[in-house]
């Protein structure tokens, strides 16, 4: 139930060409997460919208019919907040994006031992801005590099396969599959609850590993997806769903803050 590929940073690996140094296999590196950074990560989670006489019938329904009128009411949503950490032996990744039908989103997302970066697409470009710690991974310690990269925002790699996945999370239909994937196991009931201040019912799934992952339901209004979150096993934590169908308003950094996806690849390599 929840997706593996949320906590993988293989694709931001491949696109910097940092190669495993900075991707976990260097265990002398820092394993703390950096602070996300922006206005989506001081933002805290907000209630779902205010509920319509829409009632989920949770003694009628089985598990499985419940889990999909969840996804249906995503599938639905015109745009969301995803906001939540995952906690892996290598650290804690955060994430605090909002992301609409248009293709356009904003926000942060916090890697182990790497740092923090604000991605930014108002649905044809995309825009990555790193912050020091992340540039300083990726790019070394020569202060000449630095000083080229500090406050710069990445652009151009929206065509290069390996970013796929990257790309893929500013666009609120890919990033729902994401986040409720089909697995191979099937969810059984939970219980009622009250989760960000929405009354919500929880679904539990094990998979083949028999790690636990629970789903809470909102039972008024739209049946949304509230809370998502894995409570046994390595990769644990949750991931909230919040600002359903609100307005999103992205702006593009100037010219003079970005910096070419294939300049920055040339300045890496000539370090």
């Amino acid at each position: 139930m929840l997706s593996k590929r949320l906590a993988s940073t293989a694709a931001i690996c491949l696109l910097l060409g940092a190669g495993t140094a900075a991707c976990g296999d260097n265990k002398a590196s820092d394993k703390a997460a950096a602070p996300a950074t922006g206005a989506a990560a001081a933002a805290t989670p907000t209630a779902a919208p205010t509920p319509t006489a829409a009632q989920l019938d949770t003694d009628k329904l089985s598990a499985q019919e419940i889990e999909k009128k969840a996804k249906d009411a995503l599938a639905s949503a015109t745009s969301l907040r995803i906001s939540g950490k995952m906690t892996s032996d290598d650290g804690v990744m955060t994430i605090d994006m909002v992301m609409d039908s248009k293709g356009q989103c904003r926000g942060t997302m916090a890697l182990p031992g790497m740092g923090s970066f604000e991605m930014i697409s108002d649905g044809t470009a995309y825009f990555m801005k790193p912050d020091a710690q992340f540039w300083k991974t990726v790019g070394g310690s020569n202060p000449a590099v630095l000083a080229k990269l500090e406050n710069r925002y990445l652009t151009g790699f929206q065509n290069d396969p390996k970013m796929k996945d990257m790309t893929d999370f500013c666009k609120l239909a890919d990033a729902s599959n994401q986040m409720l994937d089909d697995g191979s196991s099937t969810p059984s009931k939970g219980s009622a609850g009250t989760v960000n201040g929405v009354k919500t019912f929880s679904l539990k799934e094990k998979d083949d590993q028999g790690e636990e992952s629970t789903l809470h339901v909102a039972t008024e209004g739209k049946f949304y997806p509230v809370r998502l979150e894995k409570t046994t096993g390595k990769d644990q934590g949750q991931i909230n769903f919040t600002d359903f169908d609100k307005p999103v308003t992205v702006q593009a950094p100037p010219a003079s803050s970005v910096i070419d996806y294939t300049k920055f690849q040339d300045t890496v390599k000539s370090a």
